[in-house]
């Protein structure tokens, strides 16, 4: 039973919208029906009831019943004029008494002259008008009765006119089956307006389930997380409808601390010109643009529904994390044009090599075997005997050229040698921390006689070591105090945000740092990072 329940298929939402507005019709009309029906049929008997008292009053005031009572002997014209009454009346009977109980009329001839039946007159002869249900010779009836009087307003005898019930109940029916022919009616309108409203409602939903559409929203929220660059969009009024973490984060660091969600566009991010998209409703590429001093690279483009502009959305990233993007690749491109470059001078080499053996100029044989393996050690021998991965090897080496057309001493040292990264998705976080490190380092000794940087590498269990010793001028305790606030430092305006990013990438990959300077002794700088590699 479990399992088929977790089988079913679910109900589509056209279905439902249709049962249920279907059911709620019926219910509203059932109750409308069962209360109107009730009504009339109150209504049916009380016009029945006053149609009895009218017709009793009629004939009690009848010169022909009066003057009929009043004689000793009756000669039929009660009973005839009644009977006419009863035919245009169409009641069902009329029964005229005296004050004896004695019928002088009755619609069976033979009855005339017997006793009234029905033990529900008596009041009628104390001089009361009314009307009640009793079972009378001809079946159960609703018969009002009233006295007659003479003209000196002497009682001298009773009316009594009769509707059977059954007759009554035959007018109700046929005013409830209107009710219900209506409630019918209705039913079938509303069946028919909740299949046009499940239609449209189902074509605005572009045929999708509500479990689609929470599927879709649940997706689009997670790709917003996932997605690095920040994503605003606006609707076609100007207002903020949709904004990721990473647009969020961005904004914090700018200094904008308000909630963009339902703020208007032009008002609270000016720069991105999405009103302007709105207008145009032409696309833009990688425009570059500052946000309270911060670079950031936009893509504007407009968001159109079956050929009509509803909105736009602007993704952005800070121009540094670009920068560092690129110095990544430059760093694997770096890497690859010099293994070429080592190739072919490997193959030169061996030539000179072979020369001299085939010479036999041994002593400069190994003056020169001495030579290159000096200059390989200190060069890229160092740098992949360290470092494994071929990206990260490729960056480092790309900064120590750099450092080296720069006049700087570079000491590498290290133990266990770093393997290639497992998680290559935290290479971007790996080249923000030391390519920032590397930079302020650079920095750092630029105005010193001699410029010296010190780096060391070194894995154990799966976490990477990186320290990074200058001979700069070291920082005052303030400076240590500001070092990762956003846009404080002592290089000048528009600077301050490696730090910031440094921290930021080793917060993700749950890395630690500590910080020794003094003023002009220089800085050093310890790094742990978690690093899952692969050891081949």
């Amino acid at each position: 039973m479990k399992r088929w329940l977790n089988n079913r298929r679910p109900i589509r939402l056209q279905s439902w919208i249709t049962l249920l507005v279907s059911f709620v019709t019926l219910v509203a009309l059932l109750v409308t029906g069962v209360l109107i029906a009730r009504d009339t049929a109150e209504q049916a008997r009380e016009a029945q009831k006053e149609k009895t008292m009218d017709v009793a009053h009629a004939v009690a005031f009848s010169d022909i019943v009066r003057n009929g009572l009043q004689e000793e002997f009756q000669d039929g014209e009660i009973q005839a004029y009644t009977k006419q009454v009863q035919d245009e009346t169409d009641v069902a009977y009329i029964v005229v008494m005296n004050m004896d109980h004695i019928r002088q009329s009755h619609p069976v001839e033979e009855r005339i002259g017997q006793y009234f039946v029905g033990n529900d007159e008596d009041r009628a002869f104390e001089g009361e008008s009314y009307s009640s249900v009793a079972e009378g010779t001809l079946g159960e009836s609703l018969r009002s009765f009233v006295p007659i009087t003479n003209e000196e307003g002497r009682q001298i005898g009773v009316v009594s006119v009769g509707i059977l019930l059954d007759n009554i109940e035959s007018v109700m029916m046929d005013r409830q089956k209107i009710v219900y022919l209506g409630s019918g009616a209705g039913m079938l309108i509303g069946v028919l307006g909740a299949l046009w409203l499940a239609r449209r409602i189902k074509y605005t939903m572009h045929g999708l389930e509500p479990r689609e559409i929470g599927q879709l929203l649940q997706e689009r929220e997670a790709m917003l997380a996932s997605v690095r660059e920040g994503i605003i969009a606006i609707n076609d009024k100007g207002y903020i409808i949709i904004v990721n973490d990473a647009a969020r984060a961005l904004f914090q660091r700018a200094g904008i601390r308000k909630d963009p969600m339902g703020e208007r566009v032009d008002v609270f991010f000016p720069e991105s010109r999405l009103r302007e998209i709105l207008s145009h409703q032409h696309a833009e590429y990688d425009q570059e643009m500052s946000l309270n001093d911060l670079s950031i690279i936009v893509n504007r483009m407009p968001v159109a529904l079956e050929e009509k502009v509803v909105g736009a959305i602007a993704t952005f990233r800070e121009k540094t994390e670009l920068t560092t993007l690129l110095e990544q690749l430059t760093g694997a491109r770096h890497y690859a044009e010099r293994l070429r470059a080592q190739t072919h001078e490997f193959m030169n080499k061996l030539h000179v090599i072979s020369a001299m053996v085939h010479t036999e100029s041994y002593q400069e044989l190994e003056e020169y075997i001495s030579q290159i393996s000096t200059a390989y050690q200190r060069d890229t021998g160092s740098v992949s005997k360290l470092v494994k991965d071929p990206v990260l090897a490729g960056y480092l080496l790309n900064k120590f050229n750099t450092f080296q057309e720069q006049d700087i001493e570079i000491e590498l040292e290290g133990g266990s040698p770093l393997p290639v990264l497992r998680k290559t998705e935290q290479m971007d976080g790996l080249i923000t921390v030391i390519g920032n490190l590397m930079d302020n380092a650079m920095e750092a000794v630029q105005n010193q006689a001699r410029r010296h940087i010190k780096i060391t590498i070194h894995y154990m269990d799966d976490v990477l070591y990186f320290a990074i010793r200058d001979n700069g001028r070291g920082m005052t305790e303030e400076e240590m105090e500001n070092i990762y606030q956003s846009g404080i430092s002592a290089k000048g305006r528009n600077r301050g945000y490696g730090m910031e990013l440094t921290r930021k990438a080793l917060q993700e990959m749950n890395g630690d740092i500590e910080i020794f300077s003094e003023k002009g002794t220089g800085t050093r700088i310890e790094v742990t990072v978690p690093y899952e590699g692969d050891h081949v």
